[in-house]
C-alpha cells in the first residue's frame, strides 16, 4: 500500500515557510489549495489504512465485543436493574463504544513517533504546507478512522435493548466524533514531546486503564470513593461516556441511567459537556501544533 502523494517538494523553503515566495514577497500558488491537499492526503492515507488492513481493525473490535456481551451478559444476571436504572449491557454500551474509538485515536500518537523515526516525518515536512496542517490532516484522519470503527459498533444497539432510532444513532455518532477528536488530539500533543514509541506505551499502560475505570463505562461514579469523584471530574474519558449515555437518554427516556460527571452535586449540560470536549481538544491541537513547529 503506497500513501497517496502530498504537494511537491520545495527546495527553495525553509520547513516553517507554508511555501516557496518570488521576489515581491508573494507566494506563487493558492496557498490554501496546498493545504488542503495535505490534509486530504493524510486522511486518505489513514482511510487506506483502515480498508487494507480488516483483520487488524476486526482484532481491535473484538474485545469491546466481547467485554459487552461476555461481562455484560455475566453481570446483568448480578446487578439489579435498579441500581443502575438500565440493564447492565445497556449501561455499558456507551464504555464500550468509547473503548472503541479510543484505540485508533491513541495510535495516531504512536503513529506520529514511528514516522519520525523511520523518516517518513521528515519527507512530509518538506512538503510546501505549514507544520501545523500536517498536524491537523493526522488528527482528521485519526478522528475519521476511529469514528468509522465506532459505527461499526452501533450496530449492536438492537442486542442491548437500543432501538435503531436514526436520530438516536446520529446522536451517538456525534458524540463519538467530539470524543474521538479530543482522544486524538491529545494522543498528538503526548507524541510531539516524546521521542521513544516505547516511551509512549508505558505512559499509556499506566493511564488508560485507570482512566477508563474512572470513566463511568463499567459502574457509577458515584459508587467510587470520594477521592476518585474529583479525578473522574478530570478525566476526559469520563465526559466522553457521560455525553454518549446522556445521547441515549435524550431519545429513550425509560433507559435514564444513574448520574455521571458531577460538579459538587450539579450535573453539567449535555452541550456543556461537549463543548468542553471540543475545548479540550482544540488546546491540546494548537498545544502540540506550537510544539510541532519547533525546527528539528
Amino acid at each position: 500500500m503506497t500513501a497517496p502523494a502530498l504537494p511537491a517538494p520545495d527546495a527553495s523553503r525553509t520547513p516553517d515557510e507554508p511555501g516557496a515566495r518570488d521576489g515581491t514577497g508573494r507566494e506563487p500558488g493558492p496557498r490554501l489549495r496546498h493545504e488542503l491537499r495535505a490534509i486530504h492526503g493524510l486522511v486518505h492515507r489513514d482511510l487506506l489504512r483502515l480498508a487494507a488492513q480488516p483483520t487488524h481493525t476486526a482484532l481491535m473490535l473484538l474485545q469491546p465485543v466481547l467485554y459487552l456481551f461476555v461481562l455484560g451478559g455475566g453481570l446483568a444476571a448480578l446487578i439489579p436493574n435498579s441500581s443502575l436504572g438500565v440493564g447492565y449491557q445497556t449501561y455499558l454500551f456507551p464504555g464500550m463504544l468509547m473503548m472503541t474509538v479510543q484505540t485508533p485515536a491513541i495510535m495516531v500518537g504512536i503513529r506520529l513517533i514511528t514516522d519520525r523515526q523511520s523518516g517518513y516525518l521528515r519527507e512530509l515536512l518538506m512538503a510546501p504546507v505549514r507544520r501545523s496542517t500536517l498536524l491537523l490532516g493526522c488528527c482528521a484522519g485519526g478522528t475519521i478512522v476511529s469514528t468509522v470503527q465506532g459505527a461499526v459498533l452501533l450496530g449492536l444497539a438492537g442486542a442491548v435493548g437500543l432501538p435503531y432510532d436514526p436520530l438516536l444513532l446520529a446522536l451517538l455518532l456525534g458524540g463519538m466524533i467530539v470524543t474521538s477528536f479530543t482522544i486524538t488530539a491529545l494522543s498528538l500533543a503526548l507524541a510531539v514531546s516524546l521521542g521513544r514509541p516505547e516511551v509512549f506505551h508505558m505512559l499509556l499502560g499506566l493511564v488508560m486503564m485507570p482512566l477508563l475505570f474512572l470513566s463511568g463505562g463499567f459502574f457509577p461514579i458515584q459508587n467510587l470513593p470520594d477521592w476518585a469523584h474529583a479525578l473522574a471530574a478530570a478525566n476526559p474519558l469520563a465526559y466522553g461516556v457521560d455525553l454518549l449515555r446522556r445521547c441515549i437518554t435524550l431519545r429513550v427516556p425509560d433507559q435514564a441511567a444513574t448520574v455521571g460527571i458531577e460538579w459538587s452535586g450539579w450535573q453539567p449540560p449535555l452541550l456543556l459537556e461537549g463543548a468542553l470536549l471540543v475545548a479540550g481538544g482544540v488546546a491540546a491541537l494548537l498545544w502540540a501544533a506550537h510544539r510541532f513547529s519547533r525546527p528539528e
